[in-house]
C-alpha cells in the first residue's frame, strides 16, 4: 500500500459565500470551461484549477498512474476564513466540510480531513466533533491565526481536543506575508511557506505547546516541516548558548521533541529526504504530494521510491506504515486494505 497524506480539493457546488455567510470579499469560482476554472479572491486571480480538484474519477486515475492507493484529502487553505468573524467561519467550514463528503461519496480510497473555525476554539472543537460523526477522519489547520501561533492557549486547547478524540491534524502553512520583495517569482510560496512552517514548529517547542499537550497527539507538518530540519542545529545551539532569550517555555532542548510530530516528503530531492530521515527518524516521515497543485510532486512518492539510501523496509515505512500510524489505522486502508 502507498498512502499520500497531503492532497487538497476544491469541491463543486459551493454557494455565493457573501450570501450564505455574510460579508464580502470572499473567494469565488470563475468557470472558464468544463475542465478549467479560476479561484478568485475579489477581483484578483488566485489559482487556476482543473478537474483534479473536484472530480474523484480524475483523482483515482492519477493515483493509479502514480501507484498511490489512498489519498488523505484536505481543504484548500484559502477557504480557512480565520480572518473573519467566528460565526462566518463556522458557516464556511460547514459548507466545505459537507461538500467534501458529498464529493468523495464514501470512496474508501479517500480519507477526508475537515477544516474548523480555529479563531474560536470552542466552535472549532464543536465543528470537529460534528465532522468526525459525519465521516471525516482528521483535520487540517493553518499554521497561525493572525498573530496567534500554535502555542496560543486557544489553539493548544483545540489540539488537546484532537488528542482526546484521537484525531490526526495536518498543519499547512498559509497567509504568508507579502510585499515588493515577496510578490514576485512566487517568493511567498518558495521562501515564505518554509519559513512559516519552521516558525510553527518553533512555537510548538519554545512556546511550550508540546510540553502542555499529551504525547498521544498525532500532528504532521506539511512540506517536510519547512526549513526546520536544516536549521535544527542552529536552534539547538541557540537554546544552549542564549537560553536567556531562546528557551521560552520549553522544558527540554529542541532535539528532545523530534518524536512528537511527523513531516511529509514534499521536498523533491533525495538529499533533502535524507536530511529529514537522518534528523527526525525513519518513523516520522511519510509520503505527501500537495496534489493536485503545480508545486506538488508528480509522480507522487517518486522521491521515496528513487532514494537509494533507503532500505526496502524504510521505503515501506515512508510509503505506508508511518501514514497508518499518523491516521491511527491498524490494518490498512482503501483498495489495498
Amino acid at each position: 500500500m502507498a498512502v499520500d497524506v497531503h492532497t487538497h480539493l476544491v469541491p463543486k457546488g459551493w454557494p455565493d459565500l457573501s450570501v450564505a455567510c455574510g460579508g464580502d470579499g470572499w473567494p469565488w469560482l470563475r468557470i472558464d470551461s468544463e475542465r478549467a476554472a479560476m479561484i478568485m479572491v475579489g477581483a484578483e486571480e488566485f489559482r487556476p484549477i482543473g478537474p483534479q480538484t473536484w472530480d474523484p474519477a480524475v483523482r483515482r486515475a492519477d493515483m493509479d498512474a502514480d501507484g498511490i492507493d489512498v489519498q488523505v484529502v484536505s481543504p484548500t487553505p484559502v477557504f480557512f476564513a480565520y480572518d473573519r468573524p467566528a460565526g462566518q467561519a463556522v458557516k464556511v467550514a460547514r459548507i466545505f466540510n459537507d461538500l467534501t463528503l458529498e464529493t468523495l461519496a464514501g470512496d474508501d480510497r479517500f480519507v477526508p480531513f475537515c477544516q474548523v473555525p480555529l479563531q474560536d476554539p470552542d466552535a472549532a472543537c464543536a465543528e470537529l466533533d460534528r465532522c468526525l460523526a459525519a465521516g471525516h477522519a482528521g483535520v487540517e489547520i493553518g499554521n497561525h491565526v493572525g498573530d496567534k501561533d500554535l502555542d496560543d492557549a486557544g489553539i493548544v486547547a483545540f489540539l488537546n481536543h484532537c488528542a482526546e478524540t484521537g484525531t490526526p491534524a495536518l498543519v499547512h502553512p498559509w497567509d504568508m506575508p507579502g510585499g515588493p520583495r515577496l510578490d514576485r517569482w512566487m517568493a511567498r510560496w518558495l521562501t515564505g511557506m518554509p519559513a512559516e512552517t519552521h516558525l510553527s514548529l518553533l512555537a510548538m517547542i519554545l512556546g511550550g505547546a508540546f510540553d502542555a499537550l499529551p504525547a498521544s497527539l498525532r500532528i504532521c507538518f506539511a512540506h517536510g516541516g519547512g526549513s526546520f530540519a536544516f536549521w535544527l542545529g542552529r536552534l539547538e545551539n541557540a537554546w544552549h548558548r542564549r537560553g536567556d532569550l531562546v528557551r521560552g517555555c520549553s522544558q527540554h532542548p529542541p532535539s528532545h521533541y523530534l518524536d512528537r510530530f511527523f513531516v511529509d516528503t514534499v521536498v523533491f530531492e533525495s538529499a533533502s529526504l535524507r536530511l529529514l530521515v537522518d534528523t527526525l527518524g525513519e518513523d516520522r516521515v511519510l509520503v505527501g504530494s500537495d496534489y493536485p497543485y503545480p508545486l506538488g510532486e508528480r509522480p507522487v512518492g517518486e522521491v521515496v521510491r528513487k532514494a537509494g539510501f533507503l532500505t526496502a523496509e524504510q521505503q515501506h515505512k515512508l510509503l505506508s506504515t508511518n501514514a497508518l500510524h499518523f491516521l491511527g489505522v491498524q490494518h490498512g486502508l482503501g483498495r489495498a486494505g
